[in-house]
């Protein structure tokens, strides 16, 4: 049965390492028939959230706030699986990322729970300089709990301190094969 696959991808670089590894995923997961959608957050126009509860998610644009999430939150409404792609700043996700994946409690708030729940899936993607992902998995496996969403997996990829270093690394197959799994 095809998918509604959404793509978080929280890097500033177009061609960096983290979006070898979404690109990767998404060849994958069209490979085995599914649909894919990326967005591209590191370059979107997303504000932080402003903690007002002022969210509805039965609206459209459930957030007060007008801005490119609300080309995500009809993706996310929809999708089976949201991946999230990150290259590891500081221990933990971009913050380009955090801040998108914050604002997704909109869709949370006022009508209804539409995120928690509802049958969804998720996987991490994330490339880096080291190997210190411990943090940054840790964030995600709880996120994962709160949301009460399935955990496909994780592909890390340590060792990439140049735009391009991932080439050829077995990381690319692993997010390739993860994404026919599903």
């Amino acid at each position: 049965m095809s998918k509604k696959i959404v793509i978080l991808n929280g890097s500033p670089r177009k061609t960096g390492n983290t979006s070898a590894l979404v690109s990767a995923f998404a060849e994958g997961a069209r490979s085995a028939g599914h649909e894919v959608v990326i967005f591209p957050v590191g370059s979107m126009n997303i504000h932080g959230c402003k903690g007002c509860f002022g969210g509805h998610s039965a609206r459209p644009c459930p957030c007060v706030q007008k801005d490119d999430m609300a080309q995500i939150y009809p993706a996310v409404r929809e999708a089976n699986v949201v991946v999230f792609a990150s290259p590891l700043y500081y221990w933990n996700l971009s913050g380009q990322l955090r801040t998108a994946t914050d604002r997704l409690f909109a869709l949370e708030e006022g009508d209804g729970n539409l995120l928690r729940g509802h049958d969804r899936a998720s996987a991490l993607l994330m490339a880096a300089e080291g190997h210190g992902f411990d943090d940054a998995v840790l964030y995600y496996d709880h996120l994962l709990e709160h949301l009460r969403w399935k955990n496909l997996g994780h592909v890390l990829a340590g060792g990439n301190m140049s735009v391009g270093d991932i080439s050829g690394k077995p990381e690319l197959e692993e997010a390739r094969q993860l994404g026919a799994s599903l």
